[in-house]
């Protein structure tokens, strides 16, 4: 008969494949505390990054609007036609132009225009255009949208955090449903426990790690280590980091046990006779 191996230990840490492993067998309340503090962290960090690099170019944007103007009927309707770069920096620029013919503000990360019959984001992936609904009318002027934004700032960070945080537990639980079944047929190849509460416990810890370095890469961004191209590389990256520790983890559970079954051929014959 051979007995089960030991497990990975306790489960205090998502950052190695044994520690991931352990997050298998522990209690689902320890899991849940590991994912609200990586999903904190993340949420704080882009939170933060919005905040710093985006907010003082949208409150820049609101001050150098028109005194007059407005969106209605499906249409901008402004005396000034553009093109005017608004405010920019190196990670958001904002520019009214009514025909989108200009080009200024193409240096930043992501370029939104304000158009005659639309809203133009342009990034190095391309562009999307978003059409004004016309059953809806809102202020497009320096009088109204200050103060709006002055009342808002404040709030939005949390909303941003908020989403974040709702978001990474939603993609984790609908990525685990995916990831079950491979987890399981992987332990069994491997000749491991692994339960099917073990599994669905198994395949959201796996993903904490890829998290934690996505949540490095919008850091390090956000203070001028990486470009854009460098964090669609680490985009690209934590999505293998994902995979690499749910085939990685599952080697680091306890072998399953086995009931004896038939005389071993090779034993001494007086072990036969026992």
């Amino acid at each position: 008969m051979r007995r089960a191996s030991p497990g990975p230990g306790p489960a205090w840490e998502p950052l190695t494949p044994r520690g991931v492993a352990a997050f298998a067998r522990a209690a689902p309340g320890r899991l849940l505390l590991a994912q609200f503090l990586v999903a904190l962290l993340a949420a704080g960090v882009v939170a933060w990054f919005f905040q710093r690099d985006w907010f003082p170019v949208v409150r820049a944007a609101c001050r150098a609007l028109p005194a007059t103007g407005e969106v209605r009927d499906g249409r901008w309707n402004s005396p000034e036609t553009g093109p005017v770069q608004l405010a920019g920096n190196h990670y958001l620029a904002l520019t009214l132009d009514a025909d989108h013919a200009g080009q200024l503000g193409r240096e930043a990360h992501l370029l939104i225009e304000i158009g005659r019959e639309d809203v133009r984001c342009v990034s190095l992936l391309g562009y999307l255009q978003f059409p004004y609904p016309k059953e809806v009318e809102w202020p497009c002027n320096r009088a109204e949208l200050v103060p709006r934004w002055g009342a808002w700032q404040s709030v939005i960070p949390y909303l941003f955090g908020l989403t974040t945080l709702v978001g990474l537990f939603l993609s984790w639980s609908t990525l685990a449903v995916i990831y079950w079944l491979p987890l399981r047929i992987l332990a069994w190849l491997a000749d491991r426990e692994l339960s099917g509460a073990q599994a669905w416990r198994l395949a959201r810890a796996a993903l904490l790690p890829a998290a934690l370095l996505m949540t490095a890469g919008i850091f390090a961004y956000a203070i001028g280590l990486l470009d854009l191209l460098g964090l669609g590389g680490v985009m690209l990256l934590h999505f293998v980091m994902g995979w690499f520790y749910l085939l990685a983890a599952p080697f680091f559970l306890p072998r399953r046990a086995r009931p004896p079954g038939g005389v071993n051929p090779f034993q001494p014959v007086e072990k036969l006779m026992e």
